[in-house]
């Protein structure tokens, strides 16, 4: 019992650890802000953070193969935890060096960087998941991840707090090189967190794939015959497109005249809005279930970018105003993104068996991954069309995201 509540806790420290580190590097501020200043694309802006999003998703199908023939998933977790570390950390440098090289160089530099940063750190997913899943009673996830995102919260409140004084005092790109240095100390330090908490022995896989390609088989087998996993693949697509508008919403902001060191207040409405849901999705996963909590989340995820498209008001870009509406809307998309973080990874090890957790979870980032590059649509649609039409896209994502999730309850 002693053993089982240090792993806890640890797990718990080390979460706490990485929503900080995840903080300052989050793709729909501090990198959206970032990337926009390097560049003023919109399509670098999408592209930033679909790289973040597949390169975490897609490595997950190669380790979720080696994974499930081995007793011993640490030695994966160690490999990306370690490795997104040292390359946020030569990121930053690479950023504070960026003045003594050409624009070109410094671009493309930090898009090979941040390339290998997001796949590096997709090694984690799979390992994580199985160890918690195995190291943690059912009863008590929904409280763990629950503690993980409120004692996050408040390290990245700090973490937003020292963001704005940094570009405040810093600027461009000094204020940026030493926030992902930041961040690569807090991503540090919740590694040798959970790397101390051990790993409990993992059940020997029964008859596990002979080859990537039979493991892509059986990935297809499971999709094709079990509906409910089917339906949360389709559901995890939608939210995908949900997603797609994220980030956007700085773009808008920034055309609403509002200075870059003004989007820490928005990092910090978004973390706030995490930190005050936290009990609410906690209580919901445990007391009405994983499936209850992704329909609450799908519903509301209707309500940022609805947001957004009632903005601007005539005389108003530049104002108190325009800061206050557009921190709500972050507030909106911290606490409905936290709930439905802690619904998807809830939902994913409830429908996966003990003995082939690594598969599914591989089966179904593989799956869902191709939905992480709609930021570079969204892109596309704005170059074309305008701003707004990504907003109306995630509007009608959402609507079609809560009809498919319900379908799960039935």
């Amino acid at each position: 019992m002693a053993e089982a509540s240090g792993r806890f806790w640890r797990i718990s420290t080390a979460g706490v650890f990485f929503q900080g580190g995840a903080a300052a590097i989050d793709t729909g501020t501090v990198i959206a802000s970032l990337v926009n200043a390097m560049t003023g694309s919109a399509a670098a802006v999408g592209a930033a953070a679909a790289i973040a999003r597949y390169g975490w998703l897609f490595p997950q199908f190669f380790v979720a193969y080696f994974a499930q023939r081995s007793r011993r998933r640490m030695p994966y977790y160690k490999a990306g935890a370690f490795g997104r570390a040292l390359l946020l950390a030569l990121l930053a440098l690479l950023l504070a060096a960026s003045d003594t090289v050409t624009p070109g160089v410094a671009i493309s530099g930090f898009f090979l960087l941040w390339t290998g940063y997001a796949f590096v750190g997709g090694m984690v997913a799979i390992p994580y998941n199985d160890i918690v899943a195995r190291a943690v009673a059912p009863a008590r996830r929904s409280r763990l991840l629950a503690l993980r995102f409120f004692g996050g919260g408040l390290l990245a409140l700090a973490v937003a707090a020292a963001a704005h004084r940094l570009l405040e005092a810093l600027g461009f790109p000094g204020g940026y090189a030493a926030i992902l240095l930041f961040g690569a100390a807090l991503l540090l330090v919740s590694a040798i967190a959970f790397v101390s908490a051990g790993e409990p022995d993992a059940p020997a896989a029964v008859n596990p794939a002979r080859s990537l390609r039979a493991f892509f088989a059986e990935g297809i087998g499971v999709f094709h015959s079990d509906t409910r996993f089917r339906l949360f693949v389709y559901a995890r697509w939608l939210n995908g497109a949900v997603a797609m508008a994220l980030p956007f919403y700085v773009l808008l902001a920034m055309a609403s005249e509002i200075s870059p060191s003004e989007v820490a207040y928005f990092l910090a409405a978004q973390i706030a809005g995490a930190l005050l849901s936290n009990p609410l999705w906690g209580w919901w996963g445990d007391s009405l279930g994983k499936r209850s909590l992704l329909a609450g989340t799908a519903a509301l995820g209707v309500l940022a970018p609805v947001l957004a498209l009632t903005w601007p008001f005539p005389g108003a870009a530049g104002s108190g105003l325009a800061v206050t509406w557009f921190a709500a809307i972050f507030f909106v998309l911290g606490a409905v993104g936290n709930g439905g973080t802690i619904a998807q990874l809830g939902y994913l090890m409830e429908i996966s068996p003990d003995d082939r957790r690594p598969a599914y979870s591989g089966f179904f980032n593989a799956l869902v991954a191709p939905a992480a590059l709609l930021p570079l649509a969204g892109a596309v649609l704005i170059e074309l069309i305008s701003l707004q039409v990504v907003f109306v896209a995630a509007v009608a994502a959402a609507l079609v995201e809560f009809v498919i999730v319900r379908r799960l309850h039935r």
